[in-house]
């Protein structure tokens, strides 16, 4: 079998540091080895999705472990029932039909016993595979079609973000779920499996007087 391994830990590709409020937030220089994500057309940017880290391993077909973070849950137990309510309510719509022998991150979304918000307003648990669901469905055709400059990212984030994944489940236009829906941020995914993350809280507007009325 093989060895469960824990999601790599994302970095912004914007140096971040403390600003005048001690919001730790990101500027205008690029992080050391992470000019890929501006350079290189392969990337793609996938919505960044609020939830518990939550990974499968799959043998012969099978699920046969699970794991938070580098925690396995038994397949019955009280602290992990939960988890394994929302990897069955993904499994009957399908969503690992696609999943071969191998270790998949995902993230676990919804109603939970440990998060008292709902953010995506979800009626019931769902566990979203990253390398699948949402490197196929959660995808912004938008990047690299504007400057990749911070200026522009920054805007980008700020103004014209839209809420896929809240779009896609509550089957909202566009216009409509960028009202109401919740995003987070977005992961740049290169295909050689290089990541890196950018939140809206990572950027100053997200503490300006006003932006969250």
């Amino acid at each position: 079998m093989t060895k469960a391994q824990n999601m790599p830990k994302l970095h912004s590709p914007f140096v971040r540091e403390l600003d005048e409020n001690e919001n730790y937030v990101v500027k205008d220089e690029i992080n050391e080895g992470y000019g890929w994500v501006f350079q290189d057309d392969s990337v793609i940017a996938v919505e960044k999705l609020d939830g518990t880290n939550v990974s499968i391993m799959i043998e012969d077909g099978e699920i046969v472990e699970v794991w938070n973070r580098m925690n396995r849950i038994p397949f019955f137990s009280k602290h992990g029932a939960f988890i394994m309510k929302g990897l069955i309510n993904s499994y009957s719509k399908g969503y690992m039909d696609d999943l071969e022998d191998g270790q998949y991150f995902g993230e676990l979304v919804g109603p939970s016993p440990k998060r008292r918000e709902n953010k995506y307003d979800l009626d019931q648990r769902l566990w979203i595979p990253f390398s699948t669901y949402s490197q196929n469905k959660l995808v912004y055709h938008s990047w690299g079609k504007y400057p990749k400059t911070y200026e522009s990212i920054s805007k980008w984030f700020k103004d014209d973000l839209i809420p896929l994944f809240y779009a896609k489940t509550h089957k909202m236009k566009y216009d409509t779920a960028k009202k109401e829906g919740y995003i987070e941020g977005v992961v740049f995914t290169h295909p050689d499996g290089r990541m890196a993350k950018l939140r809206k809280d990572m950027f100053p507007f997200f503490y300006e007087e006003g932006y969250h009325e």
